[in-house]
């Protein structure tokens, strides 16, 4: 006799927090000590609210006006204007001197200006954007702030509105949504409540949740909350691009790499000729000299005063079309 098989045990359900879309809305309301008809009591909200935090992503803290202004003069050939500038006033060319520090300061204010004035705009714009949500709670639909949603809250949604959380649907008619936000899909996708997904389901196919930062194209649904603010999808996303340092725009580069060949040709050309007339029988210190002077003419002074006033008009026209940028090289792009 062949011994008795045991039964495979079965596998372990997947998590609700991290796999709402697998679960039933009657577990995800168990989970979340919701109901799905009258939604959280006022009383539990407000504890949710202390334990979770309010639902807004976190924004990366502004940079310090000092560092905004020392961020102006952090680039090569401001450097090499810089050197060109001490090498003029110490050979007593001290018009050329001032000439270029005028310069030199004249484009640092320029950009600092511009990047102060746009970290304003956007904060003043942030202030004015105050998105709302329509929840129950106890059984009553209340109109109040989406920052003070919490997880198991039951939100309503309808066309036009903006999804102010990541939520578990759990009723929906004739719903679709706009997620090119989230997934760059450029249709708005069908969405239904009783839909059964797979715990590996693909973000954009978990047809049963609708994620914050979206948007109702058509119909009507309700939705439990499952997550708020950074623990949101589009909240892993900023997460993601805040640790990302920013990266440098083509102009930016070729300024750069100019400067550098600029560097070598000028050093090249300066150790050349201070060799030949060696060679023919001139004096050091006067060679040395006519090899400064000839350094500080080879250095362009008027670029990047004139990148930075070409860029303000380029902002100027942007501002006019109602376009607020933020940083000068930006401009470029657009």
């Amino acid at each position: 006799m062949t011994p008795a098989t045991k039964p495979l045990p079965a596998p372990p359900l997947p998590s609700i927090e991290s796999s709402p879309h697998a679960h039933a809305p009657q577990a995800i309301a168990q989970h979340f000590s919701t109901d799905l008809h009258h939604g959280l009591s006022p009383q539990q909200a407000q504890q949710l609210l202390t334990t979770h935090g309010p639902n807004q992503l976190l924004a990366k803290p502004p940079l310090p006006r000092w560092k905004m202004l020392a961020a102006q003069f952090n680039d090569l050939i401001i450097w090499l204007l810089l050197i060109a500038a001490v090498i003029s006033a110490f050979a007593g060319e001290w018009i050329d001197a001032l000439v270029i520090l005028a310069i030199v300061i004249l484009n640092g204010i320029l950009g600092f200006i511009q990047e102060d004035r746009a970290a304003r705009a956007m904060l003043s714009l942030q202030k004015l954007s105050t998105p709302t949500a329509k929840a129950i709670r106890s059984g009553l639909l209340l109109s109040l702030p989406a920052r003070e949603l919490v997880p198991g809250d039951l939100v309503v949604l309808e066309a036009g509105d903006q999804v102010p959380a990541d939520l578990r649907l759990v009723q929906s008619t004739n719903l679709r949504i706009a997620e090119s936000a989230l997934t760059g899909e450029s249709v708005p996708v069908e969405k239904n409540h009783a839909t059964r997904l797979d715990e590996n389901t693909p973000l954009a196919d978990r047809h049963n949740m609708a994620f914050m930062g979206t948007s109702v194209a058509a119909g009507k649904a309700h939705g439990i909350v499952v997550a708020t603010a950074m623990r949101t999808q589009i909240g892993h996303i900023v997460g993601l691009i805040q640790r990302h340092a920013p990266q440098p725009t083509p102009l930016q580069l070729r300024l750069k790499e100019m400067g550098k060949t600029l560097l070598f040709v000028v050093l090249g050309a300066v150790v050349v000729i201070f060799l030949l007339q060696l060679l023919r029988g001139g004096k050091p210190l006067e060679l040395f000299l006519l090899s400064v002077s000839l350094a500080v003419a080879a250095v362009p002074e008027g670029l990047p005063a004139v990148v930075t006033i070409a860029l303000a008009l380029g902002v100027q026209r942007m501002i006019n079309r109602h376009v607020l940028i933020r940083r000068l090289p930006s401009v470029e792009t657009l």
